[in-house]
Parts: C-alpha cells; sequence; structure tokens
C-alpha cells in the first residue's frame, strides 16, 4: 500500500514547488527612488499640451495629449520615442509615474537615449449640453481591440502631428509604449501588428484578458513566427480577478509564452493591486532595461 504524506508534509511541499516570483507576503508598500525626484543638476525638460479632435481613426473623438521635450534635444538630431496611453496620468511631478522627472534624470545620466515622450488621453465623444468628464468614452474600444487600429491612430495621425514640431527617429528601436491596464495591452497590441514601428513595450497590470478577447495573446504568440519586440511587464498577485479573467495568471501566461518563444522580455511580479503603485516605482528600472542598448 502507498504511504500517505501527512497533511503538514503535503504543505511543505506545495510551497516548495511554488514558482519564485510568487511573493510571500502581501505589502504592497513600493515606494519611489531616487530617480523619481527632481535632481538639481538634471536638466528640466519641457511639456507642452495640445488637443487632438480631427481623428479620421477614431472619428468622432476629442482628446488631450501632451508633448516632453528633453532640454538635450538640439532641433537637429532626430530624438527617440515613447508614447504613453492614458498619458494626462504620467505627467505630474507629484503622481505614481513623475515620468517626465524620470525622463530628466536618466537622459541627464545617458542610461536612455534623448527621447520625446507623447502622452495621449483616450478618446471621447463630445455630448451637447455636458461637461467633458460625462462625454461617452472610447476608451475600451480603442485599447482592448485586438487590431492595428491604435497603431494606425498614431502612425496617421499622432506622430506626424508630434513631428511637425520635433523631429522624430523613424526605426522601431529608437521607439517605445507604455500603458497600464487596458493601456498596457493596447502598448503591447501596437508593437505585435506593427514591430516595424514600435520594438519596445512596457505593460504594468496590463488587462490580457478577455474585455475585447485579449485573452488569445499567449496562444498567438506561441503559434506565430517570432518579432522583433522587447517586452517588459508588471504584474502583482492582488490584481484583479472578475468576469473577463484573472489578471494575474494572465501576465504569468504572457511571461510563459514569451519565454518558452524566446523574447527579449522581463517579468517583475508582486504583491500589488489593480494600481500604479508598483509599475510607477519601477519605471526607471524598466525604462533602464527597455532602452539599454539604444544611443
Amino acid at each position: 500500500m502507498r504511504r500517505l504524506l501527512p497533511l503538514v508534509a503535503l504543505v511543505g511541499l506545495v510551497v516548495a514547488v511554488l514558482p519564485p516570483t510568487v511573493p510571500v507576503s502581501a505589502a504592497d508598500d513600493y515606494t519611489h527612488g531616487s530617480d523619481s525626484v527632481p535632481h538639481k543638476d538634471a536638466p528640466k525638460g519641457k511639456v507642452t499640451q495640445f488637443r487632438w479632435k480631427n481623428s479620421k481613426v477614431f472619428e468622432g473623438t476629442e482628446r488631450d495629449c501632451w508633448v516632453y521635450i528633453p532640454d538635450q534635444y538640439d532641433g537637429k538630431t532626430p530624438a527617440s520615442v515613447m508614447v504613453f496611453q492614458d498619458g494626462g496620468g504620467y505627467i505630474s511631478e507629484k503622481g505614481q509615474w513623475r515620468v517626465p522627472v524620470v525622463f530628466d534624470n536618466l537622459i541627464h545620466k545617458k542610461e536612455m537615449p534623448v527621447t520625446v515622450g507623447i502622452f495621449i488621453n483616450p478618446g471621447r465623444f463630445p455630448v451637447p449640453g455636458k461637461e467633458e468628464k460625462d462625454w461617452r468614452q472610447n476608451r475600451s474600444f480603442e485599447y482592448d481591440t485586438v487590431s492595428n487600429q491604435y497603431a494606425q491612430f498614431l502612425e496617421k495621425e499622432i506622430l506626424p502631428e508630434v513631428a511637425k514640431t520635433v523631429k522624430l527617429r523613424t526605426e522601431a528601436a529608437s521607439r517605445a509604449i507604455c500603458g497600464s491596464s487596458s493601456g498596457g495591452i493596447c502598448a503591447f497590441t501596437v508593437a505585435w501588428e506593427r514591430p516595424d514601428m514600435f520594438a519596445k513595450v512596457f505593460s504594468t497590470i496590463g488587462s490580457f484578458t478577455n474585455i475585447r478577447g485579449g485573452d488569445v495573446y499567449p496562444g498567438l504568440i506561441r503559434k506565430t513566427e517570432k518579432k522583433p519586440i522587447r517586452v517588459f511587464l508588471q504584474d502583482g498577485a492582488g490584481d484583479l480577478d472578475n468576469l473577463h479573467g484573472n489578471w494575474p495568471l494572465a501576465n504569468l501566461n504572457m511571461a510563459a509564452s514569451l519565454k518558452i518563444m524566446d523574447y527579449d522580455y522581463k517579468l517583475v511580479y508582486g504583491d500589488g493591486a489593480h494600481s500604479g503603485k508598483h509599475g510607477g516605482a519601477i519605471l526607471p528600472d524598466a525604462l533602464r532595461w527597455l532602452w539599454r542598448d539604444t544611443k
């Protein structure tokens, strides 16, 4: 007769075989490091805002956009590019992300190239007589749809608009795209659909779930010829679990598929919830990793 292990031994065995990325505690105590606060010796870039209301790709929408131009941009040499979905949430110097501050510091230390940041809010449909906050949102359609439409929006509308005032590098290796939640799957979709246009992805708490069919990606990655993209993923064990799917499992599945297909990828997996707290804390390290071989 086969001898059964005692319960204590079984529990110990389960703990022993858990992957090293599974957190032991649920502290969610991520804090910003020195690269996320202003340095006196780091030249300060400039952020300007514009309104985009002439979209043909997402017809009828309006949105705010911001452009960060580093002080080191000389007006002659084309700069690298990084696009951010839900852009307004990334530009505050005291928010979770603090992108302009991080860019200032890392560009000054030559830990990333001279890079123009483009921050784009999701579109809304104007409703006569209502304030903009009450307009109909187009965010989920733009971000969660598995198609090349958002890539077309960038290629045909936003990038040409920004290029009217600043010279942008056009090779994919000099272009990165970032987003959180639905913005995270959107970032991956753009690079997946157009690896000739964006070769670097930073996705935090990415919604690789069945909101609009995004749960297909792990399988697609495994059965599609490897694409020339670099992917940085972040998620936490406390992320969402609802009718659309389980966010932690979805991101772990994405990482497993990227690994088996030998992609240049990294997963940072913690204990956080569905927020930018962890992603904002690791932003400087993620940028160093993404841009590590780009001059």
